[in-house]
């Protein structure tokens, strides 16, 4: 197992519980349903990287590139660190370990 099967499946477990907090603490619907899919997808791509399959590690990038402009926008607006900011460093933190393992497997 590498680090980028690691990042995507973390990433996507703490997109799921911020969704579930989200929803708990503001009755967010939106946050429910966005955590769960983004945290899902990404719990996916790291099922199929472990597999093998090479598009896993695809699908894990652009949907952590995805998370990490909507919580860096979030951030900008709220100027909040909790949960944006703190959502935007861990998703450019798993963004750098799985460029990294892209370059290396090519």
């Amino acid at each position: 197992m590498n680090l980028s099967i690691i990042a995507a499946f973390a990433y996507g477990i703490l997109a799921i519980v911020g969704g579930i907090i989200g929803y708990i603490q503001a009755t967010s619907i939106v946050s429910l349903l966005s955590g769960s899919i983004s945290g899902l997808l990404l719990i996916l791509a790291a099922y199929f990287q472990l597999q093998g399959q090479s598009w896993g590690s695809i699908l894990a990038l652009l949907v952590t590139a995805v998370l990490v402009v909507f919580f860096a926008f979030r951030l900008a607006k709220t100027r909040k660190f909790m949960p944006a900011g703190l959502m935007t460093i861990l998703g450019m933190l798993a963004l750098v370990v799985m460029v990294n393992q892209i370059v290396a497997l090519r």
